[in-house]
């Protein structure tokens, strides 16, 4: 990963636990508002999840410059829950959007390391990364948020940082956004819905 050049704005995903929250969520949701939930659409997600790290739309109503890098840290074949979700389908492959362009990169996780390890020094490499100016992480916090807080502890101020878990959780020196909303609004659940319940 080291001699990568990376773009201004990365977003570093724990595929597998996504997948994992769109699932419960999914679940969730049918038995709540009793209705189908269709799989989450990955390009909606990515640019919610984009919002959420800080990156704004271009003003003048044109597409943005901006260029997102997406990777996805996978230990499983596909995203079941996602649309699309296989991970040999969104190698390499980009989409624009009202945000700019996203490139993705999808890296299976070798016997050699574990999803907990890779993610934790992909993060420290991104936070290292001088090209880097907003880093959106989003790990498996229920399990290596300890990790994520101290690998990110001595990041550059000047680097904007946000990590999404689906609580708040303690100090850290980023900024936090929750998970489920994006997802939420990926698998076409609207807060209207949720209110009339």
């Amino acid at each position: 990963m080291e001699e990568t050049k990376w773009k201004e704005t990365v977003i570093l995903v724990d595929a597998d636990y996504v997948n994992k929250v769109a699932f419960d969520l999914i679940v969730n949701f049918e038995r709540m508002l009793g209705r189908r939930i269709p799989q989450a659409d990955m390009a909606t997600w990515l640019e919610c999840v984009a919002l959420d790290g800080g990156l704004k739309p271009s003003s003048g109503g044109e597409e943005s410059e901006a260029r997102v890098q997406v990777v996805l840290l996978h230990k499983k074949t596909q995203m079941d829950n996602f649309a699309p979700g296989q991970f040999t389908e969104l190698d390499g492959k980009a989409f624009s959007g009202q945000l700019g362009e996203f490139l993705i990169s999808c890296v299976p996780v070798e016997d050699l390391t574990t999803m907990d390890d890779l993610f934790v020094d992909s993060l420290q490499i991104l936070a290292n990364a001088a090209e880097v100016k907003r880093l959106i992480a989003i790990p498996d916090a229920e399990h290596i948020y300890n990790k994520v807080r101290d690998t990110l502890r001595h990041a550059d101020d000047e680097k904007r940082i946000t990590v999404l878990a689906m609580q708040p959780m303690e100090g850290g020196n980023f900024r936090q956004e929750i998970l489920g909303y994006s997802l939420m609004a990926a698998l076409g659940i609207r807060s209207e819905e949720i209110n009339c319940k």
